[in-house]
């Protein structure tokens, strides 16, 4: 794993699976940011503007943000960034084996979600 300005970070390791897996996915973004991505790469604009929009109309997510989400996710191995050094900057974003990994997991979540959170149409 690698920081923005190229230090190697070590993968963190805790002494609960548990505590470390809510630490993970803990946030309002993460796992809609892994979601997101298991389709295809995706650059900070797609994501910012147009997949991380609420169903209830909520703004877009901040810049702020999204951009720590990002951050985090990359430090746990989740995600890659890849910054292509051109004018106008472009950087895109793809799931790592380890990201991909989770996406059966989350897709239980929804399945859960659906049956017992989401309120039916009358």
């Amino acid at each position: 794993m690698k920081t923005a300005r190229g230090d190697s970070l070590a993968p963190r390791r805790f002494a609960c699976p548990v505590d470390g897996f809510q630490q993970m996915i803990n946030g309002k973004y993460k796992l809609r940011i892994i979601w997101a991505l298991q389709q295809s790469p995706r650059r900070y604009g797609e994501i910012r503007k147009g997949l991380l929009r609420d169903d209830s109309g909520d703004k877009e997510i901040a810049p702020r943000v999204l951009s720590r989400e990002l951050k985090t996710l990359a430090a746990f191995g989740l995600i890659e960034r890849t910054d292509f050094h051109v004018v106008p900057p472009k950087v895109e974003y793809t799931l790592t084996p380890v990201g991909r990994r989770l996406l059966p997991i989350i897709a239980q979540m929804i399945k859960f979600g659906k049956q017992y959170l989401v309120r039916n149409a009358v």
